[in-house]
């Protein structure tokens, strides 16, 4: 025990030695004085951005090839057989600003969003707290882990006619397929990053004489945040797969009604419209993802900054 409280004190000592011997000194004058309040000149400014935007468009390049090979290859390097099913680009967009104009995609997309919200908000709200519980509480996890061994491996989609039996072909199998699909990534991943909790922090909390729900709030979630985000991410990614195939089977609105609708409708630019959007829409998702992952990991970027 002395030396978790000892170990704090030797750290500010030593960080207090190194700021009175080795930091520069503010002055009127000199070169620690003078620059640290310069601005940086406009041709630094501009190096900078340049460099920002070049990181950029490296990162975007290969998206960029990609959707210039959708445009070029159906037009010179397929068959005209074959740019009926495999449409140019701007075909798709076509396709995809009539949608939008007569409105289609917008209520496809309502359709589709409200259902994965819902469902979503379900799974996390209940993997995370069972998570926290069963990584807390040992005999709860030796209780309810043969059974949600069970269920992790039974595959999503093969319950769906069981959802469909039982809930109907409406919104509430719709819901809870999704709900299913998210619920297991969530849990799997709280669970572990409870269980990665450094116990050194665990025990300097208790010596501190934090309760229970101190001790959750100060330490365990904090520490535990970024493994939940992993599970979550991988949730919203298995939650929009699950409900476009649920769509698929029995829906009449809805993203992957659209594109199953338009396929057998050989309306062959919709579907790629319709596929695109979901794609988007994915890719919103995950950046929203890792701006809240980011929000709530602040702490962790203010330790790293420091170092």
């Amino acid at each position: 025990m002395s030396t978790v409280l000892t170990r704090p004190q030797e750290a500010a000592a030593a960080v207090g030695r190194s700021l009175h011997s080795g930091a520069p000194q503010p002055g009127p004058s000199g070169p620690s004085g003078s620059g640290r309040g310069q601005r940086p000149t406009p041709a630094a400014r501009l190096g900078a951005a340049a460099r920002q935007a070049g990181r950029a468009g490296w990162k975007s390049l290969a998206v960029i090839l990609f959707l210039a090979l959708w445009e070029v290859g159906p037009l010179y390097l397929a068959s005209p057989a074959t740019r009926v099913f495999l449409p140019p680009l701007h075909e798709v967009l076509a396709a995809g600003a009539k949608l939008l104009e007569n409105g289609q995609l917008q209520s496809h997309l309502q359709a589709s969003l409200t259902r994965s919200v819902s469902g979503f908000g379900i799974a996390v709200v209940s993997a995370v707290v069972l998570g926290l519980l069963i990584a807390w509480y040992g005999w709860l996890n030796s209780f309810l882990n043969p059974l949600l061994e069970l269920f992790r491996n039974t595959a999503t989609l093969a319950l769906l006619p069981v959802f469909t039996l039982l809930l109907g072909i409406g919104e509430e199998s719709k819901i809870t397929i999704v709900a299913y699909a998210a619920f297991f990534p969530v849990l799997l991943n709280t669970i572990a990053g409870v269980r990665t909790v450094d116990p050194l922090l665990i025990r300097a909390a208790k010596s501190l004489g934090l309760n229970s729900f101190r001790l959750f709030q100060k330490v365990i979630l904090p520490s535990a945040v970024p493994t939940i985000f992993t599970g979550i991410r991988m949730a919203g990614t298995s939650s929009i797969l699950v409900l476009i195939a649920a769509e698929m089977v029995g829906a009449k609105a809805g993203l992957g009604y659209l594109i199953v609708n338009a396929q057998s409708s050989f309306l062959i630019p919709d579907m790629y419209a319709g596929i695109l959007t979901v794609s988007v829409v994915g890719l919103l998702v995950n950046t929203v993802l890792v701006a809240l992952e980011r929000h709530f990991s602040r702490w962790r970027t203010a330790v790293g900054s420091d170092s």
